[in-house]
């Protein structure tokens, strides 16, 4: 069996923008019975695998700030683990929370080798403690002005409501405990923070007139859709 991911990436997407991979796969497929394919070395049920959930994993690898290819190493360690633990999974509908706390510690220990003093604590608080000098290369493929504008205003944001935007706009969206694997957060203040930190956005959005740009922004309390 052939692990591989697919060629587009989270850094072939805008910050603020959807990115979908084009493959029709949806989280209908049944986790369970592509894993026992994948175990058998059904290639097929392992390529679809990667496509479920590979949006998600480069969501979280670029929400601690990782270059195009530290991250694509990231996110493939993180299917070698997969492979290395296939006749290990013991409840399969919780793959993407596997996946997703597997790939959090793999860039983990890529900021510890870079920077042992920027390591970022387990827990709520660790989420502002991760490297904030190094420039987002998604910044530069933000081709015209108005989504300058709107990744300077996301830049304004705290940096925990920036990695947790941007790996609840992973496609397909995340599950809440997804999320809380991939951040180490509890899932009970999952929605609360992201409500404040939608309304941050658009409090820095408002005088640039790019409210609307954000999907979801002008829902009431925060919410999106």
């Amino acid at each position: 069996m052939i692990v591989t991911i697919p060629t587009r990436t989270r850094a072939d997407c805008g910050a603020l923008t959807d990115c979908h991979d084009g493959t029709g796969m949806t989280a209908d497929d049944d986790t369970a019975a592509l894993l026992a394919r994948a175990r058998d070395g059904d290639q097929s049920a392992w390529d679809t695998l990667v496509a479920q959930h590979t949006g998600l994993l480069w969501s979280v690898a670029r929400a601690y700030r990782l270059d195009t290819a530290t991250a694509g190493d990231a996110i493939q360690t993180t299917w070698l683990r997969l492979v290395e633990h296939l006749d290990k999974i013991q409840d399969p509908q919780r793959l993407g929370g596997w996946l997703a706390t597997t790939v959090r510690r793999e860039c983990l220990q890529v900021l510890r080798r870079n920077s042992r003093e920027r390591i970022a604590p387990s827990g709520d608080a660790g989420l502002d403690a991760v490297d904030t000098v190094a420039e987002p290369l998604d910044a530069q493929l933000l081709a015209d002005e108005r989504d300058a504008a709107l990744w300077q205003a996301f830049r304004g944001i705290p940096d925990r409501c920036q990695r947790l935007l941007r790996v609840l706009m992973a496609t397909p969206p995340p599950s809440y405990e997804q999320v809380s694997a991939a951040l180490d957060i509890p899932i009970g203040s999952i929605g609360p923070t992201r409500a404040r930190c939608l309304a941050r956005l658009r409090t820095l959005l408002e005088p640039t007139g790019l409210l609307d740009a954000l999907p979801g922004a002008r829902t009431a309390n925060g919410g999106t859709t």
